[in-house]
């Protein structure tokens, strides 16, 4: 009865723990940016949608490149660092949260000591034991004024922008691997225009070598004849080399070496849906990038440290206490009459610290007002992006079929200067002329496709599409254990229990 009475000072104690939050109320900053899209030239023909952004499983439509993201989902190591990333973030989440509770330990030692005869009382040499059992908690810190649960604060805001981390580097491979495919294939594009090019200019040379040696063309006719092969030579390898390297990014980008049936064999301009601005309203577009959610996950976690830095002010209370039992003799250990009890409070008042917790203070609030900026500037920036997307959109269209016709007429150009040429009408300069505007304007026309293919992607990523985490089977040797898989939704561990304020 006694040992339940000398416990109520600790249990009432315990009660009145974490009474008090002295970090500011957390309110969402207004995003600095207009309340609808631009509206402008450029962007009247992108269509706005009404319905939420597709899995990406969705929004790409070819099955070699979903096959190639499912891949790099499992082996690119880059995703594979940030995931394993979050579960270091998620344990130490969990490790500040357990300062929220008392530890309490049990433990059982043994003291021997021996006393000389020379300096014994009683003129004998003497050996002693004490056994003890006792249960115990040592200086747990009764958070009276929130300091505690605004450092676990802290810690569930450091895991939610490492989680953010996880999602944008998704988000990331996801639309990398998709616009490195896509370039893979006009590359490939590129390098068949200059395999055809290069075998024209070829038979144009040999055709003039054979009239000069008719006498029918001039010696400075061959040497334009050379100069175009070896311009289509160069353009040649120029062109191989841009395979060799995308498909070598590739490559990395999946993780692992891409099977070659795996690669598109042209520039494949429907390979993804279309995709636009889900919403007339920026904020609700905005708010599903993990870049934003980094930013608010700093804001709240500089907003906590304010009331870290506040409740340096006031005392400090933490307890001490143990109950147990001890003995002499190891037999009576646990024999009516060894228990035993101590329980030591201890106050913290601080009175005099030089102006450190004022300057502490001072640079909370500072942090905290830098935070608030960086979050505004984040969602500046991310409306850019996905206006600047807007414009590519709503442009690239008209582009693409100016470009279109331009290759068509210089198409037709070179093949009117040919005949002219072949009939004694033209030089051949001006054939050259001709050759080189179409081989520009036809290597362009399949860079303006490709800025077509990838407008999409381009535009898919900037509005957060890509970042959404599900979860998902991943058995594959090497990929990351359960709870640790790429496809996890980083959530808070069920057993917290923890409302974030």
């Amino acid at each position: 009865m006694r040992k339940s009475f000398c416990l109520l000072p600790l249990a009432a104690a315990l009660l009145l723990s974490g009474c008090v939050n002295l970090a500011p109320e957390y309110t969402r900053p207004e995003a600095p940016v207009p309340a609808a899209w631009p509206q402008d030239e450029a962007t009247r023909s992108a269509v706005v949608l009404t319905d939420g952004l597709a899995q990406w499983g969705d929004f790409f439509t070819d099955p070699r490149l979903r096959e190639l993201i499912r891949l790099g989902l499992i082996n690119n190591r880059d995703l594979r660092s940030a995931t394993y990333a979050v579960e270091q973030a998620r344990a130490q989440y969990r490790v500040s949260r357990a300062d929220l509770f008392p530890t309490i330990a049990a433990a059982a030692d043994e003291t021997a000591s021996r006393t000389p005869q020379s300096v014994s009382t009683t003129g004998r040499e003497s050996t002693s034991q004490v056994y003890t059992a006792q249960l115990g908690m040592t200086a747990y810190e009764l958070d009276l004024f929130g300091r505690v649960r605004n450092l676990n604060e802290q810690a569930l805001q450091a895991y939610m922008q490492t989680e953010a981390a996880q999602r944008s580097m998704q988000m990331t491979v996801i639309t990398e691997i998709a616009q490195t495919w896509l370039s893979l294939g006009a590359a490939k594009d590129l390098l068949k225009l200059a395999d055809m090019t290069y075998e024209s200019q070829v038979q144009s040379l040999r055709l003039i070598e054979k009239s000069y040696e008719l006498g029918a063309s001039s010696q400075l006719e061959v040497q334009q004849a050379i100069t175009t092969v070896a311009s289509a030579q160069s353009a040649q390898a120029q062109a191989r080399r841009s395979v060799s390297q995308y498909r070598n990014a590739l490559n990395t980008l999946v993780g692992s070496p891409v099977d070659p049936s795996m690669e598109p064999d042209r520039l494949v301009e429907s390979a993804t849906s279309p995709v636009s601005a889900i919403s007339n309203v920026p904020s609700e577009v905005l708010l599903q990038r993990p870049d934003i959610a980094a930013a608010e996950a700093a804001l709240r976690s500089a907003n906590a440290n304010i009331g870290v830095a506040r409740a340096a002010f006031f005392p400090s209370i933490s307890l001490t206490g143990a109950f147990g039992t001890t003995s002499g003799e190891l037999e009576d250990l646990f024999s009516s009459g060894t228990g035993f009890w101590n329980f030591v409070p201890q106050i913290s008042l601080p009175i005099f610290s030089g102006g450190r917790n004022i300057a502490n203070l001072e640079a909370a609030e500072a942090a905290q007002k830098a935070a608030v900026a960086d979050y505004e500037s984040a969602i500046q920036k991310a409306f850019q992006e996905v206006s600047d997307a807007l414009a590519m959109e709503g442009t690239v269209g008209d582009e693409l079929k100016a470009q279109q016709r331009l290759a068509d007429a210089t198409a037709e150009s070179l093949r009117l200067s040919e005949e002219r040429y072949k009939n004694g009408a033209e030089s051949y300069l001006t054939v050259l002329d001709s050759q080189r505007a179409n081989f520009s304007a036809q290597q362009t026309l399949i860079s303006t496709k490709l800025s077509r293919a990838t407008s999409f992607v381009t535009l898919y990523k900037a509005m957060g599409g890509g970042s959404q985490l599900q979860p998902q089977d991943v058995s594959e040797q090497g990929a990351p254990a359960q709870g640790g898989s790429v496809g996890t939704t980083g959530s808070i561990p069920a057993e917290s229990g923890h409302e974030r304020s």
